[in-house]
C-alpha cells in the first residue's frame, strides 16, 4: 500500500478499491492515502477512472470491493455531509436563479453563514456577475458558481473534479492560489486534472492510467524517481515501465 509519511491519520485512506461497471472493471484494487492539510493532485488522461475514484470518495459510487475511509468514517456516512465540499465536472446550478440566489440557497441547505455567498463569489471571481441568472452565464462561469457552492461553509475536505477546465490562465492561477491558502488554513484538497502542468502546484500527486495507480509521490520525488524533466515526461516514463 502507498502510504503518506508517518504522522496524523490521513484525510482519505483507500485500500483494495475495486469498481466495475457493466461487468467491466473500472478501478483495479487501488491503495492510497491523502494527507491532511495537503493539496493532492489526481492526474491522468480522460477516461482513466479519476471521476469514478472521486465519486467513491464522496460516497456516491457503488463499489465492488475494498474500503474507503474519509475523515475517519466510511465514505458516504451521514456525518460527512457537512464536512466535505464536492465539485462535479458538470456544473450543478439552477439556471433560473441568479448567482447570488443559487449560493444563498445552497448556503441555507448547508447551514453556512449568511455572509458566505458574498465571500465565495469574490473568491471565484464572479462579483461582476453576481446578479446574472445562471442560464445566461458562459460554461466556465457556471462552473465557477458550482465551485463557489463547494467552498461554502468550512469543509474539511474539498473534492474537486477538474475545477479549472475552460478557465483562462489568470483565473486558473488565482484559483490555485486559493486552493493553497485553504490547505494552509487546514483544509484538505483532492483536485483532479488532465493538465499535467498543474502538477507543480500540488503538494502530492496521484498519477492514474486505465484504472490503476501508477505513482503516489511529491512532484520532486516523482521527477527524481523517473529522472524526467517534467511531470509529462515522468508520466510517460511510468507508462513505459508498466507496459
Amino acid at each position: 500500500m502507498m502510504n503518506s509519511a508517518a504522522g496524523p491519520a490521513p484525510a482519505i485512506r483507500i485500500s483494495g478499491l475495486t469498481v466495475a461497471r457493466g461487468g467491466h472493471p473500472v478501478l483495479h484494487g487501488l491503495d492510497l492515502d491523502v494527507p491532511v492539510g495537503s493539496v493532492t493532485g489526481l492526474l491522468g488522461p480522460s477516461g482513466c477512472g479519476k471521476t469514478t475514484l472521486l465519486r467513491s470518495i464522496v460516497g456516491v459510487q457503488r463499489i465492488s470491493d475494498g474500503r474507503v475511509e474519509v475523515l475517519g468514517e466510511p465514505a458516504g456516512s451521514a456525518g460527512l455531509r457537512h464536512r466535505i465540499g464536492y465539485l462535479t465536472q458538470a456544473p450543478s446550478v439552477y439556471g433560473d436563479l441568479t448567482v447570488t440566489e443559487n449560493l444563498r440557497y445552497f448556503a441555507a441547505v448547508l447551514g453556512a453563514p449568511a455572509t458566505d455567498p458574498d465571500r465565495v463569489i469574490e473568491a471565484v471571481g464572479l462579483t461582476a456577475h453576481r446578479d446574472q441568472r445562471a442560464a445566461r452565464l458562459s460554461g466556465g462561469q457556471r462552473a465557477r458558481v458550482s465551485l463557489a457552492a463547494a467552498l461554502l461553509g468550512t469543509p474539511e475536505l474539498l473534492v474537486l473534479d477538474e475545477p479549472t477546465v475552460g478557465l483562462d490562465p489568470v483565473l486558473r492561477r488565482d484559483l490555485w492560489q486559493l486552493f493553497c491558502e485553504l490547505a494552509d488554513a487546514g483544509s484538505t484538497l483532492l483536485v483532479s486534472s488532465h493538465v499535467m502542468d498543474e502538477a507543480v502546484r500540488c503538494d502530492r500527486l496521484l498519477l492514474m492510467r486505465d484504472g490503476r495507480l501508477l505513482a503516489a509521490d511529491t512532484p520532486a520525488g516523482l521527477l527524481a524517481r523517473t529522472g524526467a524533466a517534467d511531470v509529462d515526461a515522468a508520466f510517460l516514463s511510468l507508462v513505459g515501465s508498466t507496459s
